[in-house]
């Protein structure tokens, strides 16, 4: 008797564990896709994490410390990365959506869909023409989010002679990746972010849309308890909110409307600057109605493809003479860092691109650099001057000038209330500045 009592016992507990095992390896199965899912139905909420940890390694005090940077930098390029997954997640949940608008009527889903910015009808096309385009600019993205961490590994594991070789090797890369982008767009300008931002394809769902879908109901709900007397006057309209003497107050245009028996609140009257607004917002431009491939212009000329050409190899050769100073001073102490050579070569090539790009559109496209050019080709043009003042954070001009102004200003917040947390900040990231080659990469 006892013998089969235990008998059962070791039965029951071996299939509670293969119960137990059957149901885990079934969560383990779901689990991706239950993430997926997550993500891609709570796009604000994934968006806000990622800001937060981003925000943390950026500003947490002592976090980019000579000790810690590694392990700070591998959390920010860790947040960086699956940033990357969660964009090829909402693409796909975008595209779905797109195609079956059934399924937003079918999930009482209200998407706002903004117009779409040049930048996101640019990338989105050539990103869906050409699956080779989205691989090279996802491996470009990658790249830029790891590539100052590749740099502290390099530095902890084999010194400044290892630490040149691996800079070396990510720009040259990156540039590969450039030249193969800027074939494949039929030898186009390249564009900062190659890929769309994800404000450009993720849609702004209405947080309250269950809450309001509930308040409804709960309205028809009451329908059989609801006092025509209360909310209607002697005409059967709606009696307007009385002031404090008893007499009907005049409706403002500035202030909401609460209606007596539904309890919808009605909209306040728009002003004259917020319909311009609006107007404004809505309206097609010329760069609107342009197929989206053509609000780059091509590089027909051999100025604006040397231009161009000049723009991307600019890191790599200023990567190459950083490397050849520095072993003539046998990469001690910080004496090459002070050489003018390199800095004054890399910030004269990239001002020489500018300037062929800007004859090249001159000579070229009707109306020159100030009138014929697209809004995206203005923005990309903007962006790549203010470029040009991280050229104060690098090499030479960083050691001599900027550095010594960094110094004065956190001495000077030094022993002052709340100011002297950002002295520690400003000291911490002085630190980057005047140590890794990536931390003031701009491409």
């Amino acid at each position: 008797m006892g013998s089969s009592t235990l008998r059962q016992t070791v039965h029951a507990t071996v299939s509670s564990l293969a119960f137990a095992s059957s149901e885990l390896s079934k969560v383990a199965r779901n689990l991706p896709s239950t993430y997926s899912s997550y993500v891609a139905s709570n796009s604000s909420s994934v968006s806000t994490i990622e800001s937060s940890l981003r925000s943390l390694t950026y500003l947490l005090p002592g976090a980019r410390l000579s000790d810690t940077e590694i392990a700070s930098e591998s959390v920010h390029t860790f947040v960086q990365l699956l940033s990357i997954y969660h964009d090829h997640l909402l693409k796909n949940r975008s595209a779905l959506l797109a195609l079956s608008p059934t399924v937003l009527k079918a999930q009482n889903l209200k998407i706002q869909r903004p117009k779409p910015s040049l930048h996101a009808r640019y990338t989105t096309f050539w990103s869906t023409s050409s699956s080779l385009y989205t691989k090279i600019a996802t491996l470009l993205k990658i790249a830029q989010y790891t590539e100052l961490l590749w740099e502290m590994m390099a530095r902890r594991r084999g010194g400044e002679r290892l630490r040149w070789r691996v800079v070396i090797l990510l720009e040259s890369f990156k540039a590969i990746c450039r030249f193969l982008l800027m074939k494949l767009t039929s030898v186009r300008p390249l564009v900062q972010s190659p890929l769309p931002l994800r404000e450009d394809f993720a849609p702004v769902e209405e947080e309250n849309q269950d809450q309001d879908l509930l308040e409804d109901e709960l309205l028809m709900a009451r329908g059989a308890d609801f006092d025509v007397k209360d909310a209607l006057g002697v005409a059967g309209v709606p009696t307007p909110p009385r002031s404090d003497s008893g007499k009907p107050s005049s409706l403002s245009t500035s202030e909401a409307f609460n209606m007596p028996r539904t309890g919808y609140t009605l909209p306040t009257l728009p002003t004259p600057e917020s319909v311009s607004a609006y107007l404004l917002n809505h309206v097609l431009t010329a760069d609107d109605v342009k197929p989206a491939k053509q609000l780059l212009h091509q590089l027909t000329t051999m100025g604006g493809q040397a231009a161009e050409i000049l723009y991307i190899v600019r890191p790599v050769i200023y990567a190459l003479l950083m490397q050849r100073v520095a072993r003539s001073y046998g990469y001690e102490g910080t004496k090459w860092r002070r050489h003018w050579t390199p800095w004054l070569t890399g910030i004269s090539i990239e001002f020489l691109a500018r300037q062929l790009a800007k004859r090249d559109l001159a000579a070229r496209v009707p109306g020159g650099a100030r009138n014929g050019l697209s809004a995206l080709e203005r923005d990309e043009l903007k962006k790549r001057g203010w470029n040009l003042a991280w050229w104060g954070m690098r090499g030479a001009f960083y050691e001599t000038i900027t550095k010594k102004w960094i110094h004065g200003a956190s001495n000077a917040l030094k022993g002052k209330p709340l100011l002297d947390l950002a002295g520690g900040v400003i000291e911490d990231y002085e630190f980057l500045w005047g140590s890794y080659y990536f931390s003031t990469s701009t491409m």
